[in-house]
């Protein structure tokens, strides 16, 4: 059995992989809740041999984990960095600047490539930042690489964007509404402009996507902030994809794509 870390820089997720298989559900913490992390070892079924994963939110997280594995279960943790190439995925962003996050959730998303489909692939994920990336499949079983991962977006996710017109602002309030073409108090205002930037610029990708490769990419969700938006993203997109003349296309979510990824450089190694 080999662990699984994401570290974000709200919540911790963990999960495991064992002779391929996965944990049916993983464990979302705060950071304050590192804690609990001590009783989910405890209730493992399988000893751990090893650990991997990835750290966006700094070295303290990750020396704390560090701590309760090896006093617990006695491994280190391997932290996970952005690569040119890895798990069939080669990395065309600059990879040194790349959040380990993101690339390794690219890897979790070519699990979703079709064999033989070179439709590309679109992953929003929206976290306390929104990243929307492409991946690109090459449709070739001559080579090791299966992807490429094409880049994307990086912007204030829903809560930020929720929050910092609370904070930045002397009047404005923490919105808590649905979206509406039209609204009508400032609750609904902030709400649906915070869905429409949001969906804004998945939309903008999309498009991209389509006029470089004359189709439209399969659409992925993921991360804590998608109830925010989700109404929205589902109604716009169809009515792009209708507008069109294009067959009606779901957003398919994806619960943890970077615990996906890590598990693929876990069976790997």
């Amino acid at each position: 059995m080999k662990l699984l870390i994401d570290v974000g820089n709200t919540r911790i997720k963990l999960g495991w992989v064992r002779n391929g298989l996965r944990e049916s559900q993983s464990l979302a913490l705060g950071h304050h809740e590192i804690d609990r992390l001590s009783d989910w070892l405890e209730q493992l079924a399988t000893r751990p041999s090893a650990a991997i994963g990835v750290n966006v939110a700094g070295p303290y997280i990750a020396e704390a984990i560090d701590e309760i594995f090896t006093t617990q279960v006695n491994i280190e943790t391997e932290w996970v960095h952005s690569q040119p190439q890895a798990a069939g995925v080669r990395n065309a962003y600059d990879h040194q600047q790349l959040g380990a996050d993101r690339w390794v959730s690219m890897l979790g998303l070519a699990t979703q490539i079709t064999p033989g489909d070179d439709t590309p692939l679109l992953l929003a994920s929206f976290g306390t930042t929104t990243t929307i990336d492409t991946l690109e499949p090459t449709g070739s079983s001559e080579t090791n690489t299966a992807a490429v991962f094409l880049g994307g977006l990086i912007l204030p996710g829903p809560l930020l964007m929720t929050n910092s017109l609370a904070t930045g602002t002397a009047r404005l309030p923490v919105a808590d509404s649905p979206a509406a073409a039209f609204p009508l108090h400032t609750h609904e205002a902030i709400s649906s402009g915070i869905a429409a930037a949001q969906t804004g610029a998945l939309l903008r990708q999309w498009r991209e996507v389509l006029d470089r490769h004359g189709r439209a990419p399969r659409l992925f969700s993921s991360g804590g902030g998608w109830p925010l938006v989700e109404s929205e993203m589902h109604r716009t997109v169809a009515r792009a994809q209708a507008d069109l003349g294009l067959a009606q296309q779901p957003i398919h979510w994806l619960p943890s794509p970077v615990l996906d990824g890590l598990a693929q450089l876990a069976v790997a190694a």
